[in-house]
């Protein structure tokens, strides 16, 4: 099941606590009204994406590109700089709600989260993410100009809704 059009700018599962998570910090950072970042549903095993999120929200990645902290099997940063990650530190605020699948639950904070009225965070920020390794650092570009879809994202990076049938009783 989809979240309601016009609470959510964008969600989705996150596989992989590498390039996934790449994605993410270059898809948020490069809409400054996104702003608040809900990490929700079942991890998964082995590469504890959404543990490895958090890690880099709070510590950032060494110099060999390994996010600090992070306890999954290949956490670590190829394609995007340090830059690109401060950004994302600073930009946005993450919730916590890993191992949180009830679609209630969610939406009570999708909702709580709207109700706050915060501002634009500048400019767009954007990353060119290279795909594979052994290549440079990708340029870093800012665009001028406001692009904009939701103030609000929610990011679901395990859970995928799905309604449940009812059944009526005789």
């Amino acid at each position: 099941m989809k979240f309601p059009e016009g609470k959510v700018a964008i969600w989705g599962h996150m596989k992989t606590e590498n390039l996934g998570i790449e994605k993410v910090v270059a898809n948020v950072i490069s809409n400054p009204l996104l702003r608040v970042l809900i990490v929700c549903g079942e991890e998964v095993r082995g590469h504890r994406s959404g543990h490895s999120l958090l890690s880099l929200y709070k510590n950032g990645f060494d110099e060999n590109g390994r996010i600090v902290g992070a306890k999954g099997a290949v956490p670590f940063m190829e394609n995007i700089d340090m830059a690109a990650v401060q950004r994302f530190q600073e930009q946005v605020e993450i919730i916590d709600m890993i191992d949180i699948t009830d679609k209630e639950k969610i939406m009570e904070m999708v909702d709580e989260q709207l109700t706050r009225d915060l501002p634009s965070f500048g400019e767009p920020y954007i990353v060119e993410i290279m795909n594979g390794s052994g290549g440079e650092r990708p340029s870093m570009k800012r665009l001028t100009g406001k692009i904009g879809f939701h103030k609000d994202l929610i990011f679901d990076p395990f859970l995928e809704f799905e309604e449940m049938a009812v059944e009526e009783s005789v």
